[in-house]
């Protein structure tokens, strides 16, 4: 998994370095084919945001969230990651369950 983080008005300290890839662990329970992870911090006066798009094979995902506070929007970012990565990977899951195939339908004259 490659991790980009890039910030926009702001230097990115080892301590906020470090808070974003702990937050980060946490979608290794749910998708473990992430190719790329790429982080965007942004602070204009009051508003602290931040962006992540996430390149998983098959799909790209992004997630934005704002806050006073660079720590509790990274929180946010990382609560929305998880709540979409879990969809994403229900969404499969019902897809390869489903039961629509050609070997599920009853045969001529079974029913």
């Amino acid at each position: 998994m490659n991790l980009t983080i890039t910030g926009h008005h702001l230097e990115i300290t080892p301590a906020i370095r470090e808070y974003v890839l702990s937050k980060l662990e946490r979608i290794k329970r749910h998708a473990d084919n992430v190719i790329d992870i790429s982080v965007i911090m942004t602070v204009e006066k009051l508003r602290h945001s931040i962006e992540a798009n996430v390149h998983l094979s098959g799909k790209d995902i992004f997630v934005q969230a704002d806050d006073a506070d660079m720590y509790a929007a990274i929180d946010s970012l990382a609560d929305k990651l998880d709540r979409q990565l879990v969809k994403h990977k229900e969404k499969i899951d019902d897809a390869h369950h489903a039961g629509s195939g050609i070997k599920h339908q009853p045969a001529a004259g079974e029913e």
